[in-house]
């Protein structure tokens, strides 16, 4: 493992030890390489990746490999993943585009990290068939739609978080891609119709979400609107979802603020060039932690009960992604940056 000496932000009030966070996630992690959202609870494909991609910050560089060794086990003949497993086992049969689709940011993640090419390759297969599918599932606006049901009925409905992540997943396979040399055409398209629909076209996904605060930042935090656009979206909804001091809402309209939400904001501010605000919002968390260091899932407002009571690993995945990306850990860091995607990989 790497060794991360602790991080003191510059109010100098804080202490985290990626080292140690990392470790829980570890702690959790399967020998199988599953990961679980706590022990005795279930695994879906996109919390497993974040957790991995937590993993590989903290410097468990074999168990990350491991976790995405475990998906491409299990990974599906049409390049799918059911939504949630328990020791490997499905439990919900849905086959949602997003948690398939997101390996590719935790691989090229990976590769940052190690430099590692023949793992892009070993993993290529699983990934361009798991992009395969996602956007086999691309609609006439550029829209996502979100899955495919147990039944094997595609539900046509959009979602803004999902599809914002789908863009970042696509961002990443394309640079895969590339440093493989691999020419694909399609999927540059397929990106710029779905960054349009992201950054111009609301009216195209679930406006039921829109309370949801992920449903804020995430096309900020995938890049797929930055500059002023994201500054006007930041200020636009910073009353609705920010309660100051404390975090960030889960959903708008109740007193609950999670751990990820807030650390993923900050992440979303870290991307569009405001580290300032990113460190500040940061702050706000890094004392909500238990014991053995792992952080709390989220907390009431303004009353302070932890809720729910148990650790999840992709909540202190969340905090290393968002500390990498404003104290420049890892290679790994630029991830999510803005500027970076700007330049020739």
């Amino acid at each position: 493992m790497m060794m991360h000496p602790d991080l003191r932000l510059r109010e100098n009030k804080f202490t985290i030890d990626p080292e140690r966070v990392a470790g829980f996630i570890a702690d959790t992690q399967k020998q199988s390489g599953e990961i679980p959202w706590c022990k005795g609870e279930k695994t879906d494909p996109w919390d497993h990746v974040e957790a991995a991609i937590g993993l590989a910050i903290g410097g468990y560089i074999h168990e990350a490999r491991r976790a995405y060794r475990w998906l491409a086990q299990l990974q599906l003949e049409d390049g799918s993943w059911y939504a949630a497993y328990v020791n490997g086992v499905p439990v919900d049969k849905t086959r949602d585009t997003n948690f398939s689709a997101y390996i590719a940011v935790g691989v090229f993640h990976y590769y940052l990290i190690t430099g590692d090419v023949g793992f892009l390759k070993e993993m290529w297969p699983v990934i361009r068939s798991a992009l395969t599918f996602a956007l086999d599932l691309q609609g006439p606006g550029g829209e996502i739609y979100w899955a495919i049901s147990p039944e094997g009925k595609i539900d046509p409905t959009a979602l803004l978080t999902g599809s914002s992540s789908v863009y970042m997943s696509i961002k990443c396979a394309t640079a895969i891609a590339k440093l493989l040399n691999i020419p694909l055409p399609e999927w540059q398209a397929a990106m710029v119709r779905l960054r349009h629909a992201l950054a111009s076209c609301p009216d195209r996904f679930d406006k039921t979400k829109f309370r949801y605060s992920m449903d804020w930042f995430y096309p900020i935090l995938s890049g797929a609107v930055s500059g002023i656009r994201a500054r006007e979206r930041i200020e636009t909804f910073w009353d609705t979802f920010v309660i100051e001091k404390k975090g960030v809402r889960c959903v708008s309209d109740r007193p609950w603020v999670t751990v990820a939400e807030t650390c993923e904001l900050s992440l979303a501010l870290s991307a569009m060039g405001n580290t300032n605000l990113s460190e500040t919002v940061f702050g706000w968390i890094c004392s909500r932690t238990n014991p053995d260091g792992s952080y709390w899932c989220g907390f009431t407002c303004p009353d302070m009960i932890v809720w729910p009571k148990y650790n999840s690993t992709w909540t202190n995945a969340a905090v290393l992604i968002a500390a990498d990306a404003i104290y420049e850990l890892t290679a790994g860091c630029k991830l999510f940056n803005h500027r970076f995607w700007k330049r020739p990989l």
